[in-house]
């Protein structure tokens, strides 16, 4: 039994790895390699497919008890929480036409900063001196690695700075708003009710900023019927990612969480270089390896304060 356990764990964390890697690695190959240049449909399409896929695996495969909005002001917190979702994974696919994989990665890795920030300015929350300390090195790497980048692009770089600040502005503001008992809601169910919220605001940008992509797309699938399965894999996989989050965290410890998702970024810069053989440099790599470093300790210093 205990062998079976151990097997199911270590199944569910490569799934998480491939999920979150794939995703990642095929948005860059979509908006990037592939040349089709619109993020804010691609985006939408990731929420209908989340949308869906979390009402059959809530509604009809029973995966976890369904949980129902029990007030206006609920929908309002959840929608809320919806936009600032949307524009983290929007300007996060935005950055990927400009950088390669592996510094986007780096950039990512500055999310515990944001994070403490907007603690300290949303709920005044305040960290041991140590904490902040740590995050420190968490920046200078990002400097460091941002100086060293072959491949910098500075509408890329402010895009994906934004799409960070998006996703650690998101944990924070789900704390607060989401914090009563009678309001909390597991990852699965708060996705199941912010996918489609997000498909509502995605849908009139993608009409205004992304004119006629449906025309284009079907044009482009009349070329090359790939592109249609490319984007039905994509979507299916953006939903993975999150269902093998859930997982994961429902089956290891907190801690466990952490390490693995510190290696996770690892692991993707160096897939990421290997397919698509961007070019870095030594200086790209320390600057990583630093903030990668100052993840770690920001991790260690916060379960030592608690």
């Amino acid at each position: 039994m205990a062998t079976n356990g151990r097997f199911f764990t270590i199944g569910l964390v490569t799934s998480w790895y491939s999920s979150n890697i794939g995703v990642l690695l095929l948005n860059k190959y979509l908006l990037s390699n592939y040349g089709f240049k619109y993020p804010i449909f691609l985006t939408m399409c990731h929420m209908t497919a989340c949308s869906l896929l979390s009402y059959v695996a809530i509604a009809w495969l029973k995966m976890v008890p369904m949980q129902t909005i029990r007030s206006r002001v609920q929908f309002f917190k959840i929608s809320a929480l919806s936009l600032v979702f949307c524009v983290s994974v929007v300007f996060g696919n935005i950055s990927l036409r400009f950088l390669p994989v592996s510094f986007n990665q780096a950039i990512g890795a500055t999310t515990p900063f944001f994070t403490a920030v907007f603690a300290y300015l949303m709920t005044l929350k305040k960290e041991a001196w140590l904490t902040y300390f740590t995050l420190v090195p968490v920046v200078t790497g990002v400097v460091i690695a941002s100086g060293g980048e072959p491949s910098f692009h500075l509408f890329g770089f402010l895009m994906c700075i934004a799409a960070t600040a998006a996703r650690a502005l998101k944990s924070v503001l789900q704390g607060i708003l989401l914090s009563s008992e009678g309001e909390k809601l597991n990852s699965m169910n708060l996705l199941l009710y912010m996918a489609p919220i997000a498909v509502v605001f995605l849908l009139p940008a993608t009409l205004i900023m992304e004119k006629n992509v449906v025309g284009i797309t079907i044009a482009l699938a009349r070329d090359d019927f790939r592109i249609v399965w490319y984007l039905l894999f994509n979507s299916a996989l953006a939903y993975f990612v999150n269902l093998t989050n859930f997982l994961v965290t429902k089956h290891t410890s907190a801690l466990t969480l952490q390490v693995l998702g510190n290696a996770k970024g690892a692991v993707a810069v160096v897939v990421s270089i290997l397919i698509f053989k961007n070019p870095v440099s030594v200086t790209g790599m320390l600057g990583y390896s630093l903030t990668v470093c100052g993840v770690i300790l920001y991790s260690e210093a916060k379960k030592r304060s608690k």
